[in-house]
């Protein structure tokens, strides 16, 4: 290429600079400056191509912003939504008069997405900057003064293990009162009673294929015929055994109860140099063995949690005492997944410990479990909230919500089950989280559930105040909890959410009922002309997952519909016929296609939870019955406590 092709785009092929090329030299077709030359047109091609690029990036790649279009092109209409006459309870933030800012929001976001927008990138920019100024303040700092703050930070958490364990001086005798409704008779209709042994059987399978390949180990892999451990729970073993406790006690599988209680006391140890989820580790181990406990009385189990929950405790120790998402075991240090909003905590993860904390204050006499999660209530109640809802990120060292993303499935689902059953649990007396749960299931309504063109009610995923049309799995436990709180709802709701949670009911049914196998994949969504259908490769697995059953069971339970046995049948059903292996049960890679593409996995929380909830479903609603327990995220019984710290079975026994 001449060296004239290189120079400025209006210079002349003489050299001529600006005036040349305003004027009719060379070899031009024309004058001024739209007679370029071939090379300048190429150059500015590439300019403008860049340029572009560069807006598409801002607005595809910038946080929460990914989904713009699809906010902005699909539109769908309000469900179920409060009759015109219900005026809602005071929120916090609506009766705030001093916070303009905030009822701005409120009144101005639902129809101005470019306010909501400008909103979220302003936050976007104010963490940015704090996030600077944070890592600029470190740099300045010399290689030595870094090591003496990591050492003091060390010996700080190591003080506050200290202090936490100088409290508990040991567990106090408590007087172990049966159960009610840890036993139930056998079904009086033999249609039921079949079905009910057929769910027994099999939890046999699963339990005896865990025994024969994987024993002590994590998790079973079916195909494979060996075990599988996750790095949830670190060096920790035993996660099916734990689950599968309180399973084992009300089928009454007495023998496989008491060689999984065995194993517990010579095996089980938290002494381990490994880093664990906080969350995962509560709710299935602090949880299993809770439970174990109050079914059985062995006090093995009351030992064993309270010890674990012990070893929890250094996750708190952040400035706001927002609990990290990962601690490491033997150091006590902590700290929250590399890809969660600039450090945050996640929702469902600091959110889903309150049950089995106060549970844990309980047990040991040691109050602070309890204060714990109390603070964590505290700072909740401290933060705006966008539009009234929970973000699902949240910084606990500055305080601060992370991303403005929410939603009632994966990271933001268990936050709001528990807000409920916390107000259950503690015998209706727990006034805050009733408060809070339902003006989060208000805003909920309001800004994030929505109805199909064919009628099918769907809860979406805000980000920002758009909606992406995509509702998980995981989301399909909802049903069951609005039901679950329709008693206790503003007065003239209670029939409004007991439908509202047959609507969810049924749209999870669907999204089993438009796949080959009948079970439901991982995510499904509701645009570009489809309904409860998973569009993307990534989102057609099923893990054996129990949320739509767990709904199906307390929809039974509260309405003794039929629809929700038969419904329940056919996932015992697809189970069977395409879970099934010689060597457990195993989840499936694509739920859509005809043969089988098996993930190899039989996850603990199948004999916990999904199992558990299909037992339910065919037995008596005397076995367990909902005003005397609660169950936690995994499934795990809790007694209901009365005022006076004692569990509601002991007062009515």
């Amino acid at each position: 290429m001449p060296v004239g092709g290189l120079l400025p785009l209006f210079s002349s092929p003489g050299g001529g600079g600006l005036g040349g090329g305003l004027g009719g030299g060379g070899g031009r077709k024309g004058s001024g400056p739209a007679a370029f030359r071939l090379t300048e047109k190429f150059v500015l091609l590439l300019v403008f191509s860049a340029f572009i690029t560069l807006c598409f990036g801002a607005i595809f790649f910038l946080p929460d912003s990914s989904k713009l279009l699809s906010g902005v092109l699909f539109h769908s209409s309000p469900a179920l939504q409060p009759p015109a006459d219900h005026k809602p309870g005071p929120g916090a933030r609506a009766e705030d008069a001093a916070d303009g800012r905030a009822r701005h929001r409120e009144e101005d976001a639902p129809g101005d997405p470019a306010a909501a927008l400008e909103d979220n990138l302003a936050s976007i920019r104010e963490n940015h900057e704090r996030a600077l100024r944070e890592a600029k303040e470190t740099l300045q700092k010399l290689p030595e003064e870094i090591q003496r703050d990591i050492l003091l930070e060390k010996e700080k958490v190591a003080r506050d293990q200290l202090r936490d364990r100088a409290v508990f001086r040991g567990l106090p005798r408590v007087d172990f009162l049966p159960p009610i409704g840890a036993i139930s008779r056998e079904p009086a209709d033999p249609s039921i009673r079949e079905k009910r042994e057929k769910i027994k059987e099999m939890m046999k399978h699963a339990w005896n294929n865990y025994k024969r390949y994987a024993w002590g180990l994590n998790e079973l892999k079916p195909i494979s015929k060996e075990g599988h451990s996750s790095s949830l729970f670190g060096s920790i073993k035993g996660a099916t055994i734990v689950d599968a406790l309180d399973t084992l006690f009300i089928m009454q599988m007495k023998d496989e109860f008491e060689e999984a209680k065995e194993w517990v006391k010579q095996n089980l140890d938290f002494n381990v140099k490994a880093e664990v989820s906080v969350f995962e580790v509560n709710i299935r181990f602090v949880g299993g063995l809770l439970s174990a406990y109050y079914l059985s009385g062995e006090e093995i189990f009351r030992k064993k949690a309270v010890e674990l929950g012990l070893k929890l405790l250094p996750a708190f120790h952040t400035p706001t005492g927002i609990p990290w998402a990962l601690l490491n075991m033997k150091s006590g240090i902590g700290r929250n997944w590399p890809w969660a909003s600039g450090g945050s905590s996640i929702l469902a993860e600091f959110g889903t410990l309150h049950l089995e904390f106060i549970h844990l204050s309980h047990l040991s006499g040691n109050p602070v479990f309890a204060e714990k999660v109390t603070n964590i209530r505290t700072v909740l109640n401290n933060l705006e909230k966008p539009q009234g809802l929970y973000p699902n990120y949240l910084n606990p060292s500055s305080g601060q919500w992370g991303q403005y993303h929410v939603s009632v499935g994966g990271l933001g689902d268990s936050f709001y089950e528990y807000l409920l059953k916390s107000w259950l649990m503690s015998g209706k007396k727990d006034l805050e989280a009733k408060k809070m749960y339902f003006e989060a299931v208000q805003a909920i309504e309001t800004h994030m559930i929505r109805k199909s063109s064919t009628g099918l009610t769907y809860i979406a995923e805000w980000k920002g105040g758009l909606l992406e049309h995509k509702m998980g799995h995981l989301t399909c436990f909802a049903g069951g909890m609005f039901a679950l709180g329709a008693d206790d709802a503003p007065p003239g709701m209670t029939q409004h959410y007991l439908q509202l949670g047959a609507e969810i009911a049924r749209t999870c049914h669907e999204s089993y009922n438009r796949t080959f196998v009948k079970l439901g994949p991982e995510a499904f969504r509701f645009d570009g002309g489809v309904e409860a259908i998973a569009t993307r490769q990534n989102e057609k697995y099923y893990i054996l997952r129990p949320e739509v059953v767990e709904t199906y069971m307390y929809m039974w339970r509260l309405t003794h519909d039929p629809k929700y046995r038969k419904w329940a049948w056919e996932a015992v059903e697809a189970l069977e016929n395409h879970c099934r292996v010689n060597g457990g049960y195993s989840g499936l890679r694509d739920v859509y296609l005809s043969r089988e593409s098996y993930d190899d996995v039989q996850q603990s929380f199948f004999l916990a939870e999904t199992l558990k909830y299909l037992y339910l479903i065919f037995s008596d609603d005397d076995l367990l019955p909902l005003e005397h327990w609660i169950f936690n995220t995994e499934a795990h019984l809790l007694p209901v406590l009365c005022s006076d710290g004692k569990e509601s079975e002991g007062n009515e026994q």
